[in-house]
């Protein structure tokens, strides 16, 4: 009797062992060091000036493995508990949420999306499914400092589209078929926003974000700002902390479960890390799925971090912000930063990180 007791209980202590979960605070692993962990903070933490926003200006990075915090460091004035703002972070963190109701049944993929959201009325043929691959066919210009007077996104957010973003986007025309072309666009996230309050009701939806993904998730400080219309704004204004975008990142690279529970179905996640089929490869970009961008190679080009896994894949935001997840690895990497320059590169940044982690 006592020998097979021995035996569960060693069975069982394997297995806690081998699958981490962070409970109120996250598990903590011995912290790396050495000379590869010395160059990755000579990249990522190199000397900043706040004057001239110049170089690598990195706020955190949170390396996770086994469910474990193995590496964390900030600079001023972003610490452990800052939610930071994510920018198109927001983007991957609705795709999450949405899969929650899909699971829910509230959706298919292939439902129109005038359905949840009238307003598109005069764009019959789009679906959920297009609007997740950023392929609705919307003549949408994602045109940021470098071209303010073209863009769509300056306007949705700042001027004449701020109160009622999905609305903005819905009038804009189409320069192709839906489903055909791929175009990155904020505009298609806020349209999921806003089809997201019919699939829920107006009363749940305020709360939903909460309810359905952050509390399972035990994320405590999380803020989702709304437009004027109470829609949330997907594709910018969600902001987290670094270990609480971290629970996010460890429920995807675990296929959408989360302790015992499938909180987003297997095909949902399957479909969040397919490459869009209509995608054009272009050099060092990395590929769109379902609202997540994916390190695969695809249309002959070479993948597009060749110093990572081919099964990495990420949520990328404006100004350096970045969660990337390595299933083959067991890696989860929240970086979070102010970069106005481009020296950033992602490719640098996992090469280093690996070198880093690996014995």
């Amino acid at each position: 009797m006592f020998k097979g007791l021995s035996l569960f209980l060693l069975l069982i202590s394997l297995t806690a062992h081998a699958e981490q979960w962070p409970g109120e605070q996250w598990p903590t692993a011995p912290q790396i060091a050495g000379p590869a962990v010395d160059a990755l903070e000579t990249y990522a933490f190199a000397s900043r000036n706040d004057a001239t926003h110049e170089g690598i200006r990195t706020d955190a990075l949170l390396i996770i493995r086994d469910g474990q915090i193995l590496y964390e460091r900030y600079a001023a004035p972003t610490t452990a508990q800052t939610p930071h703002l994510t920018w198109s972070i927001s983007k991957s963190l609705l795709a999450t949420l949405l899969g929650v109701a899909y699971g829910e049944g509230r959706f298919k993929l292939d439902d129109p999306a005038l359905k949840f959201y009238p307003a598109l009325d005069k764009h019959p043929a789009i679906t959920l499914g297009h609007l997740l691959n950023w392929a609705s066919g919307l003549d949408w210009q994602e045109d940021y400092e470098y071209a303010p007077l073209k863009s769509s996104v300056v306007a949705m957010l700042y001027t004449r589209g701020h109160r009622d973003m999905a609305a903005f986007a819905a009038a804009h025309d189409s320069y192709a078929p839906a489903g055909q072309a791929f175009r990155y666009s904020s505009g298609d996230s806020n349209l999921l926003a806003a089809a997201l309050k019919s699939m829920v009701g107006p009363q749940r939806y305020a709360d939903y974000p909460w309810t359905a993904l952050f509390e399972p998730l035990g994320i405590r400080h999380a803020v989702w700002e709304s437009d004027a219309s109470g829609t949330f704004v997907a594709s910018s204004y969600a902001y987290l902390t670094a270990r609480d975008l971290a629970r996010v990142g460890l429920l995807m690279a675990r296929g959408g479960r989360w302790n015992d529970r499938q909180l987003l179905p297997e095909d949902w996640v399957a479909f969040n890390l397919k490459p869009f089929a209509g995608y054009k490869a272009q050099q060092d970009e990395a590929v769109p799925g379902g609202h997540w961008w994916l390190n695969r190679p695809v249309d002959g080009a070479p993948s597009p971090w060749p110093d990572a896994p081919p099964d990495t894949f990420a949520a990328l935001g404006h100004w350096g912000q970045a969660l990337y997840v390595m299933p083959s690895e067991k890696l989860v990497i929240v970086r979070y930063g102010d970069d106005r320059d481009g020296s950033y590169k992602h490719n640098e940044l996992l090469k280093r990180v690996l070198q880093a982690v690996r014995p």
